[in-house]
């Protein structure tokens, strides 16, 4: 493949502000390896199309049965409108999941327009949030298959958010909870929990084997070699990546939650509502209001998700 083919698909700011939240690696699926898909959450339960074109294709495909996701999902193939991001778009065919179709092979969509329903798909964990998950494939490439899709990149800066582990917990849900801290330092702009040297990080960390770093200002090559350190704890290593950025693989680590044991730290951009999102595999016992602090610290081994 051409090496401009492999260069990172931009994520314009008229793409990525339709949504409440994005992260590129805050999956254990074998399409976000690398950076190479981005998931996007509404704030609203709707599906709107993240790029301009002609849908090629819609497809139901299986997905692992859970007792709280439907038993189907479905892929939506588009082929991107010319002009999309300064003409990229012309090599480019998006594949759309965890989207019912309210479309058909032929229609046009625009960006924006609805897509259809979105589904709680079985390729969610419990405490992961309805989104679309949006990659991207040269015009020629198979668009069915899992694995493959072009790295992309987000075009906003990402603000990296500083966090002293402390905060109070404002959300719960049967494994997870969201605690009031850190807090946005603007809304309606991208912020992202900070590693120490103020990197954004984006990632399940460390559930997922994998996350990421975005570029920021007065931050040098975000994180592109070398270690990645949160709440006074060396968590992963960084590698430089196509464009901007870097990938980042998580040390084996324990996060806990007033001494007990959770499944890790999920880590994303967002625009207006913050927090950090603390998931429990197992279930846990904090209730809204309480007061508490997170730790990280080396460990045997990772609980792992995928």
């Amino acid at each position: 493949m051409p090496a401009a083919e492999r260069s990172p698909v931009p994520l314009p700011p008229s793409l990525l502000d339709r949504y409440a939240r994005f992260s590129c690696y805050n999956s254990p699926y074998p399409a976000h390896d690398r950076g190479c898909a981005v998931d996007l959450y509404p704030d609203d339960g709707t599906a709107p199309a993240p790029v301009p074109g002609e849908v090629v294709d819609t497809r139901t495909v299986a997905c692992p049965d859970r007792p709280y996701a439907v038993d189907e999902d479905h892929l939506i193939v588009v082929d991107v409108a010319d002009d999309w991001a300064g003409g990229r778009g012309a090599e480019l065919l998006a594949r759309v999941l965890h989207v019912d179709p309210g479309v058909d092979a032929g229609d046009w969509v625009a960006a924006g327009d609805s897509l259809g329903e979105s589904v709680r798909s079985g390729f969610f964990g419990r405490w992961v949030d309805d989104h679309l998950h949006l990659g991207f494939r040269p015009t020629e490439a198979n668009p069915y298959r899992a694995s493959g899709s072009l790295p992309v990149e987000p075009g906003v800066e990402v603000a990296g958010t500083p966090w002293d582990g402390t905060g109070t917990v404002v959300e719960t849900g049967q494994t997870y909870v969201r605690l009031d801290a850190p807090a946005h330092p603007d809304p309606g702009s991208w912020a992202a929990l900070a590693a120490e040297d103020g990197t954004p990080l984006d990632g399940g960390l460390a559930h997922y084997s994998g996350g990421g770093a975005y570029a920021a200002d007065g931050v040098d090559d975000a994180a592109s070699a070398g270690t990645v350190s949160l709440l006074g704890t060396e968590v992963g290593t960084a590698a430089a990546r196509a464009g901007a950025g870097a990938d980042v693989t998580w040390g084996d680590l324990a996060v806990r939650v007033d001494g007990e044991r959770a499944t890790g730290l999920s880590l994303f951009a967002s625009r207006d509502e913050f927090g950090a999102k603390v998931v429990f595999h197992e279930g846990h016992g904090f209730a809204v209001g309480d007061a508490v602090e997170v730790t990280i610290a080396p460990a045997a081994s990772s609980i792992r998700l995928g």
